[in-house]
Formats: C-alpha cells, structure tokens, sequence
C-alpha cells in the first residue's frame, strides 16, 4: 500500500523515544521526514544517527515543549529548514500521579502544562503551514481519559481535554481540510511504562496481572502497533477520517469490563 507520505514533512513531539520513537522510525522507513522534538539528548542523538545511518533524512530539535515559545520555534525552525509542515503528531505525556487527596492546585496546573498545554501551542503555531499543505494532526491520549485511574486528576483532565480538543479541532479546521484526529493507547510497554513498573515490589507479578487483564492476546500493546496506525492516520490512505477517537489497546479498554 502506497502511504502516499514520501517526501512528507512530519512533526512530532517527544520523537526520540517509546511510541514517539517508534512512530519516527516508521515515517522514516515509509519515506517520509520526522522532525523530532524532544528534551531527550542522549535518546535524540541515538535514533537522529540511527536513521541517517540507513540513510533516511531527519531532523532533530532538543527542546523542553512546555514552554510555548519553544513550540513557536520549533515550528519555525522546521519551516526554515524545509519550508513546510505536512503534519503534526502531539505525542508527549507523563502520568504523574497528581492526584485530588495527595495533590496541590499548584500541582495540578503544573501537571496541565506537562501534558495538556503543549498540544494547543504546537497546534496553534503549527496550522498556517497545515492549512497551506491540507495536512493533518494526529494528538496521542490515553485510556485514562475514559476509564479514570485514581490519584492521577492531572494527567486524566489533560487526556480527556485532548479527546475534546481533537473533535473540536476537526470541526473548527474542515473549511482547510485539515484532518484531527486521537489515538488511545492503554497498556502499552515504552521506558516510561517500564519506570513506572519499576515502583511495585514485585514488577514481574504486576505486569503478569495486568496481561491477564488484556482480552487479545493478554499482552501489552507493542509501541509500533500505535506507530503504525498514527503513520496511517497522517498518510493519503486515511483521507476521509476526522473527529475520530481510536482505540489500539487489544480490546482492554472496552472488552475488558464485558467479559468480567
């Protein structure tokens, strides 16, 4: 299948690493140019040299994204180097456990920053170039967002504001034809996740409970199984999708609570 994506000039925020990572490798495989944005130096580097070695083209920019001036440079560094912007991937998140009894207002908003602010930034900045190429943005949430967590209000109001944003976004840009639309991971194994594994006493007997949960397979979903359709979303072949929420979780979140 031709992605229809060669030459295709791709932004997405937090690219060096976990699904951000897999997600540039395979826009780079598929012929496409990932801009990385991330704060990561070392993983940057990494995978911006791992890709030139294959001889794919990429760019890299070492930014702190919570900053809105940092995600106006990073779309106008992007335009200096290549004079267009094909398509945005909002992808960067932390679950930090800013919670309602054991959090602070302070907190909270610091947690908004973190996981929900950078999304409108990037976006806002982003869209002159988006309208001119009649792209499309692709913003990464999570199941928290439909389903809660407990002791994580921060991260959940962000994850679900960002399914908001997304309808809202696909209807204010139809007139540009600019497609928006969310993926929604669930359990999903990436450096962040194996971190936060790392702070059970027993980490294998947790991940063990929670594969047992998952409906398919009763795995946790690979990061290139959520590329691969965020790599679908921004391509020709998904020309007529918009305002969409998509689930890429084996069936846990939904199926999950019917078979119990």
């Amino acid at each position: 299948m031709d992605l229809g994506i060669t030459n295709k000039v791709i932004l997405i925020t937090g690219g060096a690493k976990g699904i951000g990572g897999a997600t540039s490798r395979m826009l780079a495989d598929e012929g496409a140019i990932p801009v990385m944005l991330d704060k990561d130096v070392e993983a940057g580097h990494l995978i911006h040299n791992e890709l030139h070695a294959k001889g794919q083209e990429s760019f890299l920019l070492i930014l702190e994204m919570t900053e809105a001036e940092n995600c106006q440079l990073a779309v106008a560094k992007t335009i200096e180097k290549y004079g267009r912007l094909d398509a945005l991937i909002n992808n960067i998140g932390v679950n930090d456990n800013v919670g309602l009894e054991h959090g602070s207002p302070e907190n909270y908003v610091a947690s908004l920053k973190k996981n929900l602010f950078h999304y409108y930034n990037m976006a806002h900045y982003a869209l002159p170039y988006l309208k001119t190429a009649q792209g499309s943005i692709v913003n990464l949430s999570s199941k928290v967002a439909v389903t809660g967590q407990g002791n994580t209000s921060g991260y959940a109001s962000a994850k679900g504001a960002i399914l908001s944003l997304t309808r809202e976004w696909a209807a204010e840009l139809l007139p540009y034809a600019i497609r928006v639309n969310a993926l929604v991971p669930s359990e999903v194994m990436t450096p962040l996740y194996r971190q936060w594994l790392s702070t059970f006493d027993n980490p294998e007997a947790k991940l063990q409970r929670i594969k047992s949960k998952m409906p398919f397979g009763q795995r946790l979903t690979r990061p290139e199984e959520i590329a691969a359709m965020v790599v679908f979303l921004v391509s020709a072949q998904a020309s007529h999708i918009t305002g969409q929420h998509i689930f890429v979780d084996g069936g846990y979140t939904h199926l999950d609570r019917m078979l119990t």
